[in-house]
This record gives structure tokens, C-alpha cells and sequence, in this order.
């Protein structure tokens, strides 16, 4: 996918120094390579087998209505997020922005609980990618074997990364690009030429609710907690900001056009599985685990079967490898200010001007995450964690965003100002955010397979836990808010600051 022509590399390096950084990474990203980065970590392909079977399960067909609620909601996060990356467009955003609407303390734990959440959930991939693996060379996967892969899966995305965002936007650009093919060809052949139901099948559960005690609406509650997978990483887009040429104009775009082309293909081709499946009523019973998989072989043959395994494997790996790439340059952006462990190791930049110690740390912290898969109901409870922290830090960004402009301490300031309009939608935001974050960590059964330990069923209440828990007693213990406001009165002073302990950017907004 190639890039546009940078017009304004002089702008770019002001904007860093404005923003009190020298650049360190190599900004060649174009609004379209920005865009593949966003797109690949939503990815329609791991978004819709991340939902579709568990939707059915607990909602029947109806549950896709989920969809486009979930993402009516995950657009006004990324209103208020177009707002931040416009004024302010630097890796690691949750942290980045947080240190500047209320303080150091807030932003590093923002920081913290987002790190975690990509870390985790590069696991959860690659686990997730590995059974895919064997079904391509017709092998039978053990949890070691399973485990092994996985961590291949891992090591391999972090050697591309070492290599550059140009080889990683490469490899990434052409995953999506035979992914996006292949899922719209895939979606609209179904939908038009292999349909088994009409569209009344939409406004059907088939008994699917009796999960749920017989509550229709318990089972719609749910199915927006499990359609929340389908609409996560868009913020990716901001993770290669330091990258991207005219960040402050093209992220934001590029965030609103990965969100809303990987929405709507999902919304596409989980209505077209229904449609082409040949019974609903079995994947509402537990009776096929993989719908998406018997719809396509059932329309197109047996022959489909290897060919779409190998689209889904590529989807899979183009998410991994863009979302590691994400997890990175978090990571790197916290230790460049002091703020995260072994700071002085992992800031490093090799000489590709790739983040190498964040890609180690990320790397070695996900790689960790896979010794649970030697046990499917650990695993299980990682997955659990990894869809309930990621809401976390949208909420915590959000209700930052939203106490800045009430307090006046914030005005956006960058290419994108919304005005009132912004502080209702940032109200709309926070709202959505405390609602999903409270309903994916709502302890439910029907989410975790028959007769799982109570601990998994409690996993993303108590993963989050862990990691807040954790993060505080750092706060406490190693102070690294004191690290992050020396480096920030250091730059000033570099910048000649006449306001002491302030951001730049921020006194200018004020």
C-alpha cells in the first residue's frame, strides 16, 4: 500500500520539538500506511471470529444488531481521540495525553493499564492464531505444541518490527490488503448468491436467551460485551504517530477510516454467515463451533477450505504484527520520560530507528502470558482479561479529556476543535466507556465454557485488579511520576519555559 508524499518534513520535526521530543523514530508513514496499521488491529477477519460464534450462542442471529451499536459507541471515543491526536500526536497516548490533561500520576497509570492490555492481548493473538497454523498442514495441536507456536508467532512479528515501520507497514499492507479482499468478495457472495434464510432470521433468537435465565435482554447485555473484541484498535493509528508524516492532520483521519471500514465489513459478513449458514439452531446449541468456517465451505466446497484457512492465518498474523509494533512504542514512549522499568534499556532505538527495547519488553511480557495457555482455563481467563482492560483505558482517556475541558484546563488547540459539540460527545463517551467497561467485566457464565472455575468467570474484574493493584503500589514505591515531571521541566527549560511544571502545548491551549 503506498504512502503519500510528505510535504511538510520542516513541520513534523517543529511539532516534535514543540512537544518537547528530538525524532528518534523514522517518520515515513503516509496517511494510508497509518491507516493499514489501524486497520490491521481491528481486522474484520480476528474481529468476527472473535464474536460470532459466542454472539449466536448467547443471542442467536439476532445478536448482530450488537454491532453497530458497539460501534456507534467506539465513534465517539475516537471523536475525543481525534481531538488529543490532533493537539498532541505522540506514541503512547493514553499516557501522553493523560500526563497533560490531569498530572503525571494519572497519565503513567493510564499508561500502565493500556501497556497491559496490548501486551495481553499480542498473546491472545497469537494463541488465537495458532490453531490456524496447524489446520493449514493438517496437523492435531497439543497445549505445548499450541504454546510453541504461538511464541514463534510472537518472535517472528517482533523480528519484522526490528526492522522498521517501512518493513512492518509492508508486511502489514499486504496482509490486509489479501485480507480486505477476500472478506468483502467472501461477504457479498454469501449474501448474495448462498443465502439459505431471509433477513426475518435477523429478528430471531432461536431459544438462544434460555442461557440467560430466559432474559432477552440479559443475553443482549452480554453480546455488547462480546461484540466490544470487534471494535478495539483503531488507537494503533496513534501508537505510529511519531511516524506518520503530518500526524496531527492524518492520524485522526486514518483512525476514522480503519474504524469504519473494518466496522462495516464486519457488520457485512457476520449478517452474510448467518444468512449462508445451513442451521443456525446448531450454533445455538453448541453444536458448531465454527460457523464462519461451515458457512464458507458450504457455499463454495469443500476445495474453499485450505484457501480461507490461509486468508484467516494472514488476518491473524497482520494483527499480531501491527499491534506488537503498537505495544512497543508504548512501552517506549513511557520509558523515555523515566516511567516504566529498566527505562534507560528499553527506551533504545536500534539503528533502523525501530523501538528495540519495547519491542524486547513487549515481546518477553506477551511470550509470559503464553505459559497460561499450557492450561485452556488459564488461557480462557487471559482472553477474559485482555477485552475488559482495553475498555479501561478509553474510559480513563475519555474522563481525562472530559474533567480538563469542564475544569478549562483544556481547550483543543490542534487541527481538529470541535467546540460544544465536542464536550457533549466527550460526555456521550465517558458514559459509553463506564458502561462497557462495567458490563465486559460483569461476571457472567455464559462466557466462559461449562464448568470453568469461579476465576475465570471473574477474570476481567480481577485482571484489572491485578494490574491496578500493581500499578499503585509502583506508584508508591518507585514514584515514577517524579521521573516523568523532571524530564518534562527539563524540556521546558530547554524550550526556555517560563512556565514551570506546565506542558508546552497545554499552556498554549490555555
Amino acid at each position: 500500500m503506498p504512502d503519500l508524499p510528505s510535504t511538510r518534513p520542516d513541520a513534523d520535526a517543529a511539532r516534535m520539538t514543540d512537544l518537547g521530543y528530538t525524532q528518534e523514530l523514522n517518520r515515513s508513514l503516509g496517511v494510508l500506511g497509518n491507516i493499514a496499521m489501524g486497520f490491521a488491529v481491528v481486522s474484520p477477519v480476528v474481529a468476527l471470529y472473535a464474536v460470532s460464534m459466542v454472539g449466536t450462542m448467547i443471542a442467536g442471529p439476532a445478536w448482530v444488531w450488537a454491532l453497530p451499536i458497539v460501534l456507534l459507541g467506539q465513534c465517539l471515543v475516537v471523536n475525543v481521540y481525534s481531538e488529543l491526536a490532533s493537539q498532541w500526536p505522540l506514541a503512547g497516548g493514553p499516557y501522553q495525553w493523560g500526563r497533560r490533561l490531569l498530572g503525571p500520576s494519572f497519565g503513567w497509570m493510564s499508561g500502565w493499564v493500556w501497556q497491559f492490555a496490548v501486551m495481553f492481548g499480542n498473546t491472545t493473538v497469537a494463541y488465537l492464531a495458532a490453531p490456524w497454523v496447524f489446520a493449514l498442514v493438517g496437523a492435531t495441536p497439543t497445549p505445548g505444541s499450541m504454546v510453541a507456536v504461538a511464541a514463534g508467532i510472537l518472535l517472528a512479528c517482533m523480528l519484522v518490527n526490528a526492522y522498521g515501520i517501512r518493513i512492518l507497514s509492508w508486511f502489514v499492507s499486504l496482509g490486509i490488503a489479501a485480507e480486505a479482499i477476500a472478506s468483502v468478495l467472501v461477504g457479498f457472495a454469501l449474501l448474495l448468491f448462498f443465502r439459505e434464510h431471509g433477513f426475518a432470521l435477523f429478528t430471531e433468537t432461536l431459544g438462544a436467551e434460555e442461557l440467560s435465565g430466559g432474559s432477552t435482554t440479559m443475553a443482549f447485555l452480554a453480546v455488547l460485551a462480546v461484540a466490544g473484541w470487534g471494535f478495539i484498535g483503531f488507537d494503533a493509528c496513534v501508537s505510529t504517530a511519531e511516524e506518520t508524516k503530518d500526524a496531527g492532520r492524518q492520524v485522526p483521519r486514518a483512525m476514522w477510516w480503519a474504524l469504519l471500514s473494518v466496522g462495516l465489513v464486519v457488520i457485512l459478513n457476520a449478517m452474510a454467515v448467518a444468512l449462508a449458514h445451513p442451521s443456525p439452531q446448531a450454533v445455538v446449541a453448541g453444536e458448531d463451533l465454527d460457523p464462519v468456517t461451515t458457512a464458507v465451505t458450504t457455499a463454495f466446497g469443500s476445495w474453499s477450505d485450505k484457501p480461507f484457512v490461509a486468508v484467516v492465518l494472514v488476518g491473524f498474523l497482520a494483527c499480531a504484527m501491527a499491534s506488537q509494533g503498537g505495544a512497543a512504542r508504548g512501552v517506549y514512549s513511557l520509558a523515555r520520560d523515566g516511567g516504566f522499568p529498566f527505562s534507560r534499556q528499553v527506551r533504545k532505538v536500534n539503528r533502523r530507528q525501530a523501538p528495540i527495547g519495547g519491542l524486547i519488553a513487549s515481546t518477553l511480557v506477551s511470550c509470559t502470558g503464553l505459559l497460561l495457555g499450557l492450561n485452556a482455563t488459564a488461557i480462557g481467563s487471559l482472553i477474559a482479561f485482555g477485552t475488559a482492560a482495553t475498555f479501561l483505558p478509553f474510559f480513563l482517556v475519555a474522563l481525562a479529556a472530559l474533567i480538563a475541558r469542564l475544569r478549562g484546563t483544556w481547550v483543543p488547540s490542534g487541527h481538529i476543535r470541535l467546540g460544544r459539540k465536542g464536550t457533549f460527545l466527550n460526555v456521550l463517551a465517558v458514559l459509553w466507556t463506564a458502561f462497557e467497561v462495567v458490563n465486559v467485566c460483569w461476571p457472567r457464565a455464559i462466557l466462559a465454557p461449562p464448568g470453568a472455575p469461579w476465576y475465570q468467570i471473574w477474570a476481567g474484574l480481577l485482571g484489572i485488579g491485578v494490574v491496578v493493584t500493581v500499578g499503585l503500589l509502583y506508584l508508591v514505591a518507585k514514584k515514577p511520576q517524579r521521573a516523568i515531571r523532571a524530564a518534562q521541566e527539563q524540556r521546558e527549560q530547554g524550550q526556555g519555559s517560563a512556565a514551570p511544571g506546565a506542558d508546552a502545548l497545554a499552556a498554549e491551549s490555555r
